[in-house]
């Protein structure tokens, strides 16, 4: 890591420790210092899982170059990988949360996923991926809601949406937008035969209150109807499902999953917020003769991204041309090692396009 970036995040560590110790005895504006703590916690949390990585990496280095018994310097070698990795993946987030996109990237995000080619089992693979990025979450300590779905007729999703807080969570997971690919035999498939399907997943940033969006009452439709279900003792009686119109734009979004009419309101409404910013940024870029195309994609619905070859246990981004045979690792939310694959390579586009 570059000691220009070292300095950064050793000064932040000193900052927050300073944050710390004035907190615990009650010197200074405890709101004040704690929001300056929230914003720092997030980086140096990382940056102390980059040191913990690097220290066992130098530690088995050491290790496997003194070692005289051969299986041992085999297992110093595997784990000295294991610790690469973590290592790199520590540096990417960090990159991610210091990068001149940082302010929209250290976000929180929406995760629209939606069955698209293939009809029941794409709607399955819908719910398949929402398990995968709910595990994600998990295991990067985000917090996952489920803000709206329709369900498919057989199971699954035909559409969900999924809202993730966390520091950095839209900056690690935008890539994600684009067209999955997945072949697979279908439970429903008597004779065998491998299915493809396609599910459709858009990654916005959660608007925040500094962008430069005002929403005018009189340009909103909002209109209340019952909410949908399979039925049994949770059918709403009421009418708290919400959906909401951007009227100038015509962007839509609706909530029902709580029984609250005003917290669905308040759902529709972050959602709208969100996909009224994501469109304004894309006709300021169409706008631009300039503007580059991602290494890593557009984001376009219509781009195939990824595929997941279940019969071959295969997991492939096309963007990048990186392929892994560990498939059922991913979907339990093990994709760090293509996420960070896919932020190098945006680093090095935006070099390259600067350059």
């Amino acid at each position: 890591m570059l000691p220009s970036i070292l300095k950064k995040l050793t000064d932040a560590e000193q900052r927050l420790n300073k944050l710390e110790e004035q907190m615990a005895d009650g010197s200074g504006v405890l709101q004040s210092l704690m929001k300056e703590h929230g914003k720092l916690l997030p980086l140096v949390t990382i940056y102390r899982e980059w040191q913990a990585a690097d220290s066992t990496y130098q530690e088995l280095t050491e290790w496997e170059t003194s070692e005289e018994d051969s299986e041992l310097r085999q297992l110093a070698a595997t784990e000295c990988a294991m610790a690469v990795t973590a290592r790199d993946d520590a540096a990417a987030r960090i990159r991610r949360l210091l990068s001149p996109e940082a302010a929209e990237n250290r976000r929180n995000c929406f995760i629209e996923i939606r069955a698209a080619v293939g009809g029941n089992e794409s709607c399955l693979f819908a719910a398949d991926l929402l398990r995968l990025y709910t595990r994600l979450a998990e295991r990067h300590q985000w917090r996952s809601e489920l803000i709206s779905h329709a369900d498919g007729e057989v199971g699954g999703y035909k559409e969900v949406i999924l809202k993730i807080v966390g520091e950095g969570a839209y900056g690690w997971m935008q890539f994600e937008s684009g067209a999955h690919r997945v072949q697979r035999v279908p439970q429903t498939e008597s004779q065998g035969r491998i299915h493809t399907s396609i599910v459709t997943i858009a990654v916005l940033a959660e608007s925040e209150e500094e962008d430069d969006l005002v929403i005018s009452p009189a340009d909103l439709r909002i209109e209340t109807f019952r909410a949908s279900g399979a039925g049994g003792q949770h059918v709403n009686t009421t009418d708290s499902a919400v959906r909401m119109t951007h009227l100038p734009s015509g962007i839509v979004a609706e909530c029902q999953d709580d029984r609250s009419q005003h917290k669905n309101r308040e759902k529709a409404l972050s959602v709208l917020r969100a996909r009224i910013v994501s469109h304004r940024l894309r006709e300021k870029q169409e706008k631009e003769s300039s503007q580059r195309r991602s290494l890593v994609g557009s984001g376009d619905r219509s781009d195939r991204i990824r595929t997941y070859n279940f019969p071959q246990g295969r997991l492939t981004d096309h963007r990048i041309g990186l392929t892994l045979y560990k498939l059922h690792l991913a979907m339990e939310g093990e994709i760090d090692e293509i996420l960070i694959a896919l932020t190098k390579a945006d680093e090095e586009d935006r070099a390259l396009a600067d350059g």
